[in-house]
């Protein structure tokens, strides 16, 4: 069994991004095996688990979408590439979802979401892909038809797209024993290497070598996307020419010491912000400009100064209060520190509801509102599993006609859990291979874009990482972009349209 953890303190939910099921940071906790009673137990003569169908060969299907009144053609392919072990044996196979454009000089993009445990569905069906389906916004159901339209915020026509699953999610799977799997795909280090060499094995298999190439991952794929790229550019001798990360866990450390230092307090503050602005239909640019000023002033200036200074704390309750909309009481009991647990709880409170750590804007019913601490999963993630599972395995099966029985992972609680979330190279981000890749390429180009409502991976954690960089030659290279909206900021349309005009500017470069 796989729930929110019962409390959900600020530490708690940033740090747990690693462990992020789908574009979301879930937390897993191991469920207590129920013993059966003796005689049963004795009796029963439980067959062996099935074993999952074998996978059918590549399927192939022509497609069209209408982008700014001219039809683009596609073909979409749902492939299967193998993973070889150390000693030469298939360890893995892992299935990919391609949309290819003919044409020369056709750029590549490969998409990666995260978890650990997440499949590609929602940078393909939610953000970029040519298709798309309505999921993660205030009023979406799961139980809504799971139809897919065209998607007006596609990158299909500057760019192919390649979205991987990584082993345990999707159709993609290991062929290994279980503690073989989470030694060679759920641990850090080997989840960036094997996935690199997917995409290396990809760009062979296809002839795709000289083609520009692009890097989009989403969450802890955003984690990996650095990583990657300079695994590939060090390693593998491929180099690529531009990054994108959405929403990304790039910086684990930044939620620590918080008894002492600012810097995690800074981190959520103007998300929360960000929600009562949107609340107040007060949300700008502008607006948002006045809460990241006052973050990286004021406020941090007074945490700084504790009781060293008298006022600080009652200058600190004045203003936080007003930013965010929320009783002065519970500011002044919080020390204008707002602990992202208690606040999803007490913003919606009076009406019976609580929010959600990805959009704190996305609110379902409190099932248990007279509970001390939050029993419930969280509101965002309960809804998203039904409507992309249908979706993706209706699209695969029946339209592509990769025809398969086996059993489509949008989240895999399974990896989640296993995942190897103590590992030091987790622990040291991805900040450093960002870092190194930048230093070595000088013409690759980052755009790290978020919502500002996200409490998951807030933009304000991306915005203090990029000022601490060299400059690197030019600045702008490496870029942060916020829109409105959460950690899925893309299912918004017009958010998705300016992501989709950044990137398209940014690809415009090279």
């Amino acid at each position: 069994m796989i729930t929110l953890p019962l409390s959900l303190s600020r530490r708690t939910i940033l740090s747990a991004a690693m462990i992020a099921a789908g574009t979301f940071a879930v937390y897993a906790q191991e469920a207590k095996p129920t013993a059966a009673p003796p005689a049963a137990a004795a009796d029963a003569k439980t067959p062996p688990p099935e074993k999952e169908p074998p996978l059918p060969p590549d399927a192939h299907a022509t497609q069209s979408i209408t982008l700014d009144g001219k039809t683009l053609n596609y073909t979409v392919t749902v492939g299967t590439l193998p993973v070889y072990a150390r000693d030469g044996k298939k360890s893995a196979e892992v299935v990919y979802t391609a949309y290819i454009v003919e044409g020369a000089d056709r750029p590549v993009t490969f998409a990666l979401n995260g978890g650990p445990g997440a499949s590609s569905v929602f940078l393909n069906f939610g953000a970029i892909g040519p298709k798309h389906i309505g999921f993660g916004d205030q009023g979406d159901s799961p139980s809504d038809p799971a139809t897919l339209k065209d998607n007006p915020g596609t990158w299909l026509d500057f760019t192919d797209l390649v979205f991987i699953d990584p082993v345990g999610t999707g159709f993609s799977r290991s062929l290994v024993s279980a503690d073989e799997t989470k030694k060679q795909f759920y641990s850090t280090d080997e989840d960036i290497h094997y996935l690199s060499r997917v995409i290396y094995d990809w760009l062979v298999k296809n002839g795709r070598l000289t083609s520009r190439k692009y890097f989009a991952g989403e969450s802890y794929g955003g984690y990996r996307g650095p990583r990657i790229t300079h695994y590939l550019q060090s390693q593998l001798g491929v180099a690529l020419n531009g990054v994108v990360l959405v929403s990304p866990y790039l910086n684990p450390t930044q939620s620590d010491n918080g008894n002492l230092s600012p810097i995690p307090w800074m981190m959520t503050l103007p998300s929360i912000a960000a929600a009562h602005l949107e609340r107040e239909h007060k949300l700008t640019p502008e607006a948002m400009a006045q809460v990241i000023a006052y973050t990286r002033g004021e406020y941090a200036t007074d945490l700084l100064r504790g009781r060293s200074d008298p006022q600080a704390l009652p200058r600190i309750v004045k203003r936080v209060t007003e930013m965010t909309g929320l009783e002065e009481e519970f500011v002044r009991r919080s020390g204008g520190r707002l602990e992202i647990g208690a606040y999803l709880r007490e913003v919606f409170r009076a009406q019976g509801k609580i929010g959600s750590v990805y959009d704190s804007n996305v609110t379902s019913f409190d099932p248990f509102p007279f509970a001390p601490e939050q029993r419930s999963n969280d509101p965002m993630l309960e809804s998203i599993i039904a409507p992309t599972t249908t979706a993706m395995v209706d699209f695969v099966t029946r339209v592509v006609g990769w025809k398969t029985l086996a059993r489509y992972h949008t989240l895999s609680y399974e990896v989640n859990g296993q995942w190897d979330n103590d590992s030091r190279a987790l622990r040291a981000g991805a900040v450093g291979d960002l870092r190194q890749a930048v230093a070595t390429d000088p013409k690759l180009r980052v755009l790290i874009a978020h919502g500002w409502n996200d409490l998951s991976c807030p933009f304000m954690g991306s915005l203090l990482t990029v000022d601490q960089m060299p400059v690197m030659g030019d600045a702008a290279r490496v870029s942060v972009h916020e829109y409105p909206g959460g950690h899925m900021f893309y299912s918004r349309p017009d958010s998705r349209s300016a992501l989709r005009g950044d990137v398209r500017a940014m690809f415009a470069k090279h």
